[in-house]
């Protein structure tokens, strides 16, 4: 989680919300990767779409088996749904997302029986200091953004 904390703060150098994650098999790294969605303009950059991309090319497939992801966020539909494709077997996350969470808060993708795959969950790892990250930002955001009425 620790390496996911630092791949989360460097996406506040390009203004992306600071969210990382490491895939690893075995003890070793494939990948690692923070948010990119500013930075390359792309709505599915999101820190674990970059890092299960990642991983499968350093794997030679798009079969993450054996792999944990851990990110300092819940996943959100998209990337609970990816995790689910490249059955990858375990998902560590830090910051539950109350408002888009996809792995217990609105939904369980990633441990939904209809589905042909399921990951093992943890959550809450680090829990405080991942959220932190993330409030920070916000907080930061809200303080430069001056207010507008909408009437």
């Amino acid at each position: 989680m620790r390496l996911a904390l630092d791949q989360a703060r460097a996406c506040l150098e390009h203004g992306d919300v600071p969210v990382g994650a490491v895939v690893a098999r075995d003890g070793e790294v494939l990948a690692a990767a923070g948010n990119a969605r500013e930075r390359l303009g792309d709505p599915t950059a999101h820190a674990e779409m970059l890092a299960l991309r990642g991983a499968a090319e350093r794997a030679g497939s798009w079969r993450l088996e054996g792999c944990t992801l851990v990110v300092t966020l819940e996943p959100c539909a998209m990337c609970a749904g990816a995790v689910v494709l490249s059955r990858v077997e375990r998902v560590v996350f830090g910051a539950a997302d109350p408002k888009a969470g996809f792995a217990g808060s609105l939904g369980d993708l990633v441990r939904d029986p209809r589905l042909n795959h399921r990951a093992v969950l943890t959550s809450e790892v680090l829990a405080d200091e991942c959220g932190e990250v993330l409030r920070a930002f916000f907080r930061g955001r809200r303080a430069s953004v001056p207010y507008q009425s909408s009437g």
